[in-house]
């Protein structure tokens, strides 16, 4: 009797590893992140397979919504969906209420502008790309508005989002949000936004301190010694300077559109101009600065 038991004791060890070994198989496969968690550990092949799904739809494309009184009341709705590509189609929705129906917005503009620095902080960069074109038909639409107090602090939080979205290294999300900054700048009133990006001018990360510069110097093209008198002449010298010595090219290049401005609005009706600009360095800045501002000029 013993030698009859023997293959079914050695059987018995095999029989139920295989379901053991199949039951941890659809877990990974059916689990999927909600929108807003930054999981890292999440496999980026099903993302990508469904990133591919959304249209990136310009802004020349998006068409007027239908009955837009009526759409408003559930646009808040589809922005808190946990579903990710129903918050993009919330935000392209948002674009045409931007574009073609702005005053609904008005009232919940603050809420959308929270949604959209969540979305751009998403791994999804479906989301973050459409949430940055977001931004870009927002200030459009609502320009100098975006500086009142209901919004100020959303538009801070936007803004820093931008700044590190056009540092990162996936090119089509950086291009989008260069795009986007460019035409804040060409959107905003230069002073108060000026205001707001020279912290980001000294930030830590060089490359967000670099794309801070570029909108900077974008901001002094426009101004008028005037304005640059109210943001104050020499804080603003003085930021060129220390961008002059930046690690990265792309700050010291606008470093130098920022000093090249300067020196033509501050010397526009003077008949000698290089000494007239000598002396302004040499009375407000360190001698080593100063030389390196006057040799930016002597070209001019």
């Amino acid at each position: 009797m013993a030698m009859a038991l023997r293959p079914i004791d050695n059987a018995l060890p095999t029989t139920p590893e295989r379901p053991k070994k199949q039951t941890k198989v659809p877990v990974s496969i059916q689990k999927q992140p909600e929108f807003g968690v930054n999981d890292e550990n999440q496999a980026p092949l099903p993302a990508a397979t469904i990133d591919a799904t959304i249209d990136y739809i310009s802004s020349e494309n998006l068409k007027p919504i239908s009955d837009p009184d009526f759409k408003i009341l559930s646009l808040n709705e589809g922005l808190d969906s946990k579903d990710w590509v129903k918050v993009c189609e919330s935000l392209n929705n948002v674009r045409r209420f931007a574009l073609y129906h702005s005053a609904l917005l008005v009232p919940t503009l603050e809420k959308v502008m929270v949604v959209m620095v969540k979305a751009m902080k998403n791994p999804r960069s479906a989301l973050c790309k459409t949430s940055i074109m977001a931004s870009f038909d927002i200030f459009r639409a609502f320009g100098d508005s975006l500086f009142d107090s209901a919004t100020s602090a959303a538009f801070d939080q936007l803004l820093l989002q931008l700044l590190l979205k056009a540092s990162q290294d996936k090119r089509f999300v950086c291009e989008e949000a260069d795009r986007t900054l460019n035409t804040m700048v060409q959107s905003l009133t230069p002073l108060p936004l000026l205001q707001k990006l020279r912290a980001y001018a000294s930030h830590a990360n060089p490359r967000v301190r670099a794309k801070a510069a570029v909108s900077v110097s974008a901001c002094v093209s426009k101004m008028g010694l005037e304005g640059m008198k109210d943001y104050g002449l020499v804080s603003m010298v003085k930021m060129a300077a220390d961008l002059l010595n930046d690690r990265l090219p792309e700050a010291r290049e606008a470093a130098r559109g920022i000093v090249l401005s300067v020196y033509n609005a501050y010397t526009e009706n003077e008949e000698e101009k290089q000494e007239t600009w000598l002396n302004f360095c040499q009375s407000n800045l360190t001698p080593i600065h100063a030389q390196s501002m006057v040799k930016i000029t002597s070209s001019q």
